[in-house]
């Protein structure tokens, strides 16, 4: 490997601790959105389109036309809904894995 491909531990944990920071972040302002008149399952729709939509923003960027953007279409609908499927099933994963544990944090933020 070249100087520039060597793996760098410093700067990818640099780089996960900056993405983590960002969805923490989002959740944080989520959870900011929730009230007696949006419940959980409406503040979650309405982060699910924010991030399509922000998603589409983000894949779209070089593309000239929108006819090349066209021709990718399905590409980049692919990609992203593995990525949101990999995500939500490692999530789901960790909820399963911490139940009791979450579960008695939200008791507890609730009383």
């Amino acid at each position: 490997m070249s100087d520039n491909q060597e793996f760098n531990e410093s700067e990818f944990q640099d780089q996960m601790n900056a993405f983590f920071e960002r969805a923490d972040a989002v959740i944080t302002l989520a959870n900011s959105q929730l009230s007696p008149s949006s419940h959980a399952g409406q503040v979650a729709a309405s982060l699910n389109y924010a991030a399509a939509r922000f998603a589409v923003s983000a894949a779209t960027i070089g593309f000239v036309k929108g006819s090349d953007l066209a021709k990718e279409k399905d590409d980049i609908i692919k990609f992203y809904t593995e990525k949101y499927q990999q995500m939500l099933s490692e999530n789901l994963e960790q909820y399963i894995e911490n139940f009791d544990q979450y579960t008695q944090l939200a008791k507890g933020a609730q009383s």
